[in-house]
């Protein structure tokens, strides 16, 4: 008498915060630490500056005795350890600290200022997005011209901030006239109620950018035109606008993100080089001002923000990646 053949248990489906909730656990905990080390960093650097607040506040001649009572008003005259406890207690609170210099709170200082530079920064970031798409495209998916593309995305972005800028401003603003040379805003006005004065700095920032985040993903799209369902969808007829919407872009969001977030970090810090040039008054003209003046806190406040930026997009692009990434779909 032959038994009767039971087929092996399905394997149990696992749900996709199984899947995903160790890995983003780790990016989470990768996050902390990273934004931690960038701290003590940034504090160690302003600290290695060349005199402080107190050498530019004191007057001539001052005795020892004023400076040491300046020194102490200010908070300088505890051990550096101990500042940066201070100083990394309060953020974790909120509080970015107070301007060595006029006395005002730094979060004042940065919001007065943040609205121009997100003016500029996302508007490099809505013509640099899509520019960036366009290239990795072009880069990635066509063999013939992969060593073109590659020469064209790295000299591009290879090419210095102020080279493009000042290119851009001799061709639109010398010989064409078009835009003014300096994005000088009226007081109290908006960034957007005067576009003419956020055409400089805006495609000064969008260029490189464009080309370093295709430089960047190129990679990403040549490996994925390669992959088994594309090659048989184009075999199928498939219309490219098609293959590149339903099949390529899937598979782009991770790595994507994770640029935007790169891009979106070195925007802000390139910020402060162009708003310097154009006179556009935004946080980097801020911070290249607080470091003539040594405000430190200012500084700090401005170069951890920044950070910050990086590491969140970069931990929002590691879910990304854990809800879109076949190797981490639900197991059926």
């Amino acid at each position: 008498m032959t038994r009767p053949v039971t087929a092996p248990a399905a394997p149990r489906p696992r749900t996709a915060g199984a899947v995903t909730g160790v890995p983003l656990l780790f990016a989470l905990v990768r996050t902390v630490l990273l934004l931690a080390l960038v701290s003590v960093a940034v504090f160690t650097a302003t600290e290695l500056l060349p005199g402080d607040a107190v050498d530019l506040r004191v007057t001539p001649g001052a005795d020892e005795e004023e400076v040491r009572e300046l020194r102490e008003e200010l908070g300088l005259d505890a051990a550096p350890w101990r500042r940066y406890l201070d100083w990394a207690g309060s953020l974790l609170t909120g509080d970015l600290g107070t301007s060595l210099v006029n006395g005002r709170p730094v979060a004042d200082a940065l919001a007065q200022r943040l609205p121009a530079t997100l003016a500029v920064v996302g508007g490099a970031l809505a013509v640099a997005t899509p520019a960036s798409l366009a290239l990795a495209w072009w880069a990635g998916g066509s063999r013939r011209a992969r060593r073109l593309s590659t020469a064209v995305l790295t000299g591009g972005a290879a090419l210095p901030t102020a080279v493009t800028a000042a290119a851009l401003a001799a061709v639109f603003s010398g010989t064409l006239g078009l835009v003014p040379p300096v994005s000088l805003l009226p007081p109290g006005a908006s960034p957007w109620q005067h576009p003419e004065l956020l055409f400089l700095p805006v495609a000064s920032l969008a260029l490189p950018t464009a080309f370093f985040g295709a430089s960047l993903l190129a990679g990403a799209v040549a490996d994925t035109v390669r992959l088994p369902h594309v090659a048989d969808a184009r075999r199928r007829g498939v219309p490219p606008w098609r293959i590149a919407s339903t099949d390529v872009l899937p598979f782009l969001l991770a790595p994507f993100t994770r640029v935007t977030a790169n891009t979106a970090g070195g925007l802000i810090a390139a910020a402060a080089l162009v708003e310097t040039l154009f006179g556009y008054p935004g946080i980097g003209s801020l911070l290249v001002s607080s470091l003539a003046s040594r405000d430190l806190p200012v500084v700090q406040a401005t170069a951890v923000v920044a950070a910050a930026v990086v590491l969140v997009g970069l931990l929002v692009g590691d879910l990304v990646a854990a809800l879109t990434e076949p190797r981490r779909r639900p197991v059926r």
